[in-house]
């Protein structure tokens, strides 16, 4: 799961975002806990 979210770079200011979101914060509490695969599929063609 992780691994392919982890793998994609979106942008070169991701790397901001270890430095800016605090490590207990919710939305990575919800990254780390629900599998976001299934936008990778429903995306692929746009």
């Amino acid at each position: 799961m992780m691994s392919m979210q982890q793998s994609i770079k979106l942008s070169p200011y991701m790397s901001l975002y270890d430095l800016i979101v605090p490590k207990d914060n919710t939305l990575r509490r919800i990254n780390d806990l629900v599998d976001f695969t299934f936008v990778y599929e429903e995306l692929k063609d746009k």
